[in-house]
């Protein structure tokens, strides 16, 4: 069983052989899989030791001290926070092993072609068709809302491959090569100016069998643990205590006595409060996870985030007054990371809009959070046993 004490060790003898002043990112990087260390709980062979998820600080905080790299989990949240424990739990073990490595590292960035034009918040009625060929699929169809798809090599797609069945039921799930013909990405300007999101169109995508994760209409199952593993990333992050949006909005209150008001001062404190309670939420689930696969409670975490930095970021505008009006640059630019907080509160309030659409909305979560926490009457659907073909568009 591996305790602190063997990761402390084995972190030292990484360290040892591959010092981070002289050792190139990369190279370390990939020695840091190969030793087991980039996520501890993960099996030997793809970055893990089988040892206990709570003890990865050990091994961060040790790394982090050595001045080692990082992998940019900006860049690649969505292959680090959903692509791979996907991979890890539906995979074959050659799927595993040609993807996991060097998705942990950064050398090959994804991203996450689900959503449609007629199909975001019901992602299962989506339209998109996989038919089957001699040696595989051919995809043909439209994503849209696709972060960093301008960047990425490989892509998480959900695709229709009976549509005799009712829409849940006649879904696969397969990774696609985004560099292959008949995939065109196309840039999706923001309210922010940036182009952070893309649409894709798909015309005649060849897909191999083998990049097929799961069986043949079993799909959905596969997403759902994609979507909770998504919702957590994006909600459960670890932050230290005043971190994140509440930070910021703090230090320009310290910053900035002559813009004080009582009012502001009240409203502030409570926003303090609930973003410290989201944070200790958030550090129970991941205990939690510590334990298995991430559960309905990862929703509640996704609805707490996008519901703090909408109000953060609207009170830093207000108290900035004029200052907070002001926006720095609005040439249309492809950003290679997310980032929630970055540039000034201008930017942070046009971005946070995003926070209660982007990876589920609001309104689909809170129905999750009644039925799957709170075990309340689901809402009637009359097109759950219905086949998708026959379903009006």
């Amino acid at each position: 069983m591996t305790d602190a004490e063997d990761l402390r060790r084995r972190t030292a003898e990484l360290l040892a052989a591959h010092p981070p002043a002289t050792t190139a990112p990369l190279d370390f990087l990939r020695a840091r899989f190969d030793a087991g260390l980039a996520w501890i709980h993960y099996p030997e062979g793809l970055g893990g030791l089988d040892a206990p998820r709570a003890l990865q600080p050990v091994v961060d905080a040790l790394l982090a001290d050595a001045g080692a790299p990082g992998n940019d989990p900006g860049r690649n949240g969505i292959g680090l926070g959903m692509a791979a424990p996907t991979i890890l739990r539906y995979g074959t073990d050659e799927q595993k092993r040609r993807f996991l490595r060097p998705l942990w590292t950064g050398e090959e960035v994804w991203c996450q072609l689900f959503s449609e034009p007629g199909a975001g918040s019901d992602l299962a009625a989506l339209a998109t068709r996989a038919r089957r060929v001699d040696d595989g699929w051919v995809v043909d169809g439209q994503k849209v809302w696709t972060s960093g798809a301008h960047q990425a090599r490989w892509a998480i797609l959900l695709a229709r491959t009976d549509p005799g069945l009712p829409k849940h039921r006649g879904i696969s799930y397969f990774v696609c090569d985004m560099t292959d013909p008949g995939v065109d990405v196309r840039p999706l300007r923001q309210i922010t100016g940036e182009a952070e999101f893309n649409e894709v169109f798909l015309t005649g995508v060849a897909i191999p069998d083998t990049h097929r994760l799961g069986e043949v209409g079993e799909g959905w199952q596969v997403a759902r643990t994609t979507l909770m593993n998504e919702r957590v990333a994006i909600g459960g992050a670890r932050i230290p205590r005043e971190g994140g949006m509440i930070g910021l909005a703090a230090a320009d209150w310290r910053a900035r006595p002559a813009l004080r008001t009582h009012d502001l001062y009240q409203r502030l404190l409570t926003l303090w409060v609930d973003a410290e309670v989201a944070r200790l939420t958030g550090e129970r689930l991941r205990q939690q996870l510590a334990k298995g696969q991430p559960g309905p409670e990862g929703s509640g975490m996704k609805l707490a985030f996008a519901r703090l930095a909408q109000q953060i970021s609207g009170w830093s505008v207000e108290f900035l007054a004029e200052d907070g009006l002001t926006y720095d640059d609005w040439t249309l630019r492809r950003p290679e990371s997310v980032d929630f907080t970055g540039r000034q509160a201008g930017y942070r309030y046009l971005r946070a809009k995003g926070n209660s659409i982007e990876g589920g909305t609001s309104e689909v979560l809170l129905n999750i959070v009644a039925e799957r926490v709170l075990g309340l009457p689901p809402e009637p659907r009359t097109d759950k046993d219905v086949a998708w073909k026959d379903l009006p568009r």
